[in-house]
């Protein structure tokens, strides 16, 4: 399960917790203008707009997870296991397999807008990349600095909706999230006011209580809920620096912890990293479960007109800085 939100400052940024139980050896992963995309029934991209994200390099192409692209445009995959929905091929359509769709989009749209027209045309097939990596049920939010959407690909064809709260997590699907919002309207970041009952005066005994009912555990709806609350609220200065601590701070507030969620056999979902990409500027930051610091690959330090991928294992292991000395 995952946690996907934009956040806008100065800047604008994108990003997500991924949260699985194993890694694939994911890397942060760039994708040059002139590495040629090859699609199982469109042809190929032989040029394209340069990409940065995270992604498994299978056979020599990136299966990304999330990624922006040199225009600012992001998109991030999310699992989505009761509700997609792939097809057969269709005449007349796009037939793009849902791991070619981050490369698909982002190859070719520099906007959500454009985004949207060339999804009119899109039909998701249902056809796995190999026989070990099969197929994942996903859905997708797409964002650039002024507006998201969430794409389903369901049983009655796909949906796309706005997403103001620019939030997307997994199941139930999107307008479900957004209905269920309603429950908690009466949140407030502020101290809450007594409307309980006349001539029954309360106090307020603690900060925060505006916030009470707001959701702790780590469902998918409630993760929707509380990412959107934080999301919705946070405030921060526009220094970089600044944003990307809160960015990252806005997803530690829906973050997973092993032990807390059990899959059966020993393995625990955790949140094996976190994501934010300054989509102005194209500089990708992440951290992961084991190292909380933040490390940054700049798009735009590589040789954005080559045509090999270039690739950055992710740095796992703890980072410490002792202040006192000490080994």
């Amino acid at each position: 399960m995952c946690t996907a939100i934009t956040y806008k400052t100065a800047c604008h940024y994108f990003g997500r917790n991924l949260d699985l139980e194993l890694s694939y050896r994911e890397e942060v992963t760039i994708t040059p203008r002139n590495y040629p995309f090859r699609f199982r029934r469109m042809g190929q991209l032989p040029t394209h707009y340069a990409l940065i994200g995270m992604a498994t390099v299978a056979g020599g192409y990136p299966l990304y997870y999330e990624a922006t692209n040199e225009r600012g445009l992001s998109m991030a995959g999310l699992n989505f296991p009761g509700s997609a929905r792939y097809q057969p091929a269709a005449e007349g359509k796009d037939n793009v397999t849902p791991f070619e769709l981050i490369p698909w989009v982002l190859g070719q749209c520099a906007t959500v807008a454009e985004a949207r027209a060339l999804l009119e045309r899109l039909n998701l097939l249902d056809e796995s990349f190999s026989a070990e990596l099969p197929l994942s049920p996903l859905h997708w939010m797409i964002a650039d600095r002024n507006s998201a959407i969430a794409v389903e690909p369901m049983a009655d064809g796909l949906r796309i909706f706005d997403d103001p709260v620019g939030v997307l997590t997994n199941e139930p699907p999107f307008d479900w999230h957004m209905t269920n919002l309603a429950n908690y309207m009466a949140l407030t970041a502020e101290p809450p006011a007594d409307t309980f009952a006349p001539g029954v005066p309360l106090t307020a005994y603690s900060r925060g209580m505006g916030g009470m009912g707001l959701p702790g555990d780590l469902s998918s709806a409630s993760r929707f809920v509380k990412a959107a609350f934080v999301r919705c609220n946070s405030r921060s200065g526009v220094a970089e620096s600044e944003s990307v601590a809160q960015f990252f701070h806005i997803l530690g507030s829906v973050a997973q912890q092993r032990g807390c969620v059990h899959m059966g056999g020993g393995k625990y979902e955790i949140t094996l990293y976190s994501s934010c990409c300054n989509t102005d500027t194209g500089v990708y930051y992440y951290t992961t479960y084991e190292n909380s610091r933040i490390t940054a690959v700049d798009l735009h330090r590589e040789d954005l007109d080559g045509s090999a991928l270039v690739r950055y294992p992710l740095v796992r292991g703890p980072q410490i800085l002792r202040q006192n000395g000490g080994d």
